[in-house]
């Protein structure tokens, strides 16, 4: 029995794994960071009504209120919260507080009045301060080290076993530590009543066992799982494990699961509706702000930038159609026209106030224009060029399905994996691309949205 086994080897049965409680105090405390952003404004701002006689909730300042308070959320967010690492929750949670009071006060200052108290703005800005510290405290104290990871057992090929070794410490969802793999063979029991899967997994301490495609084929390896999963061992496929730890599909599944999955763009009328508004929603003020960069990137050009202000580039959209992307230029022009080689961070061409532009990702505020038109949405994949479709199309034949869906300014692969600079990297997005279309919601769309402003706060180019 595996509870005997475990007890022989001294060790405690089931093995612990904390990552549950983790991700709920991640979950508890980030509702934490919107409550209380709503009870600081909307209490400050009721106080404030009944000590001057007014109305709150009949006058304008009640939308004000609402307002800051999500932008005060929507601040703490991108400034890492509440996750932030313990060297800098106090500058993380005084920063955003600040941002936000400021934004408001400008906000106010173009309007030309006073449309909340400042008894409110920055009465909340300094009582959210504490709050937002003591929540990245608490989940804080849920965070850590190495022993409360997910500790797992691989079986599978050299091949897969090679490639999830990489993977699995790469911009984990759910964080996890591979203490050992092995082949299917290596562990098949060599006398009746061995048990060498079950004894590695139980020394090992693993707290998950993932199997390749040749190990859910062994029956012998299996069994074991099975006894292991009965007694506490979360037990996984390795497309399971990725979807679920890495948030992406493995290499050697994409081709096979490539028709397996419902696109909910394709086959939810309803939901690709509901994401088209969205997009026009948020691209009809973002387009304000496209407008009022103009001048000054226009003058940053004057002195590191010289030449056109934008930069239109062919790109392949929804059902292969092509168009022409819009980007504030960050490269040297090449004759008139920009090289069409694999663009990489630190690129020679990328100009002085260009690299401004691209650490502060600004120089994709003119994709706003595009998703107005229907050429982009906010989230989907990015769209590539034609030869470099045409390329990857060749060798990875499952490459076109991501042209079902409208491309997108930012996207889930942008997020989790960053700037993609050659053939390898582009299969490497593809797995994340894949994951995104067979898990597309609103709700994971606000979620990338979230994610992308998080990583241009902090992010330092790209």
């Amino acid at each position: 029995m595996v509870p005997e086994s475990g007890r022989q080897f001294g060790v405690r049965w089931p093995p612990e794994s904390a990552d549950d409680a983790d991700v709920l105090a991640r979950r508890v405390a980030l509702i934490g960071v919107h409550l209380g952003s709503i009870a600081a404004v909307f209490g400050l701002s009721k106080l404030h009504a009944v000590r001057y006689e007014y109305d709150f909730t009949s006058s304008t300042r009640f939308a004000w209120a609402l307002g800051y308070a999500a932008l005060l959320s929507l601040v703490a967010y991108a400034a890492g919260l509440p996750d932030a690492a313990r060297t800098s929750r106090a500058l993380a949670s005084v920063g955003a507080t600040v941002v936000a009071a400021i934004g408001v006060s400008v906000a106010q200052l173009v309007v030309g009045t006073p449309v909340l108290p400042r008894f409110v703005v920055f009465g909340s800005a300094a009582g959210l301060a504490g709050w937002y510290w003591l929540l990245a405290r608490i989940v804080g104290r849920f965070d850590d080290a190495s022993e409360r990871r997910d500790r797992v057992v691989f079986v599978g090929s050299d091949a897969d076993a090679a490639l999830f070794a990489d993977d699995i410490d790469l911009a984990p969802e759910r964080p996890a530590r591979l203490l050992e793999r092995t082949h299917p063979a290596e562990v098949r029991p060599r006398r009746p009543g061995d048990e060498p899967l079950v004894d590695l997994v139980i020394a090992s301490k693993a707290t998950v066992l993932v199997l390749g495609r040749e190990a859910q084929d062994d029956t012998a390896v299996v069994a074991q799982a099975s006894a292991l999963h009965e007694a506490g061992v979360r037990v996984r496929t390795l497309c399971a494990f990725y979807e679920e730890w890495l948030g992406k599909l493995p290499i050697s599944d994409l081709e096979r699961l490539s028709l397996m999955f419902d696109i909910r763009e394709v086959h939810q009328v309803r939901y690709g509706r509901v994401k088209r508004l969205l997009d026009l929603a948020v691209a009809v003020p973002a387009c304000v702000a496209f407008v009022a960069a103009i001048p000054f990137v226009a003058i940053g050009n004057r002195f590191g930038n010289r030449g056109p202000l934008l930069y239109a580039q062919i790109r392949v959209g929804a059902h292969g159609e092509r168009f022409s992307i819009l980007k504030f230029r960050t490269m040297r022009p090449d004759g008139g026209r920009m090289a069409n080689e694999w663009t990489t961070e630190d690129d020679p061409r990328i100009t002085r106030f260009g690299g401004i532009l691209r650490r502060t990702h600004l120089d994709e505020l003119p994709q706003v224009w595009n998703v107005l038109r229907g050429d982009l949405s906010f989230v989907g994949p990015r769209p590539e060029q034609p030869h470099y479709v045409d390329e990857l199309s060749q060798k990875l034949p499952f490459y076109g399905l991501r042209h079902l869906v409208r491309p997108g300014l930012t996207g889930w692969a942008q997020v989790k994996y960053g700037y993609a600079g050659n053939e390898r990297d582009a299969l490497e997005k593809l797995q994340y691309e894949f994951f995104y279309l067979g898990h597309q919601s609103l709700r994971f769309d606000l979620r990338v949205m979230g994610r992308t402003l998080r990583s241009v706060f902090h992010s330092d180019g790209r």
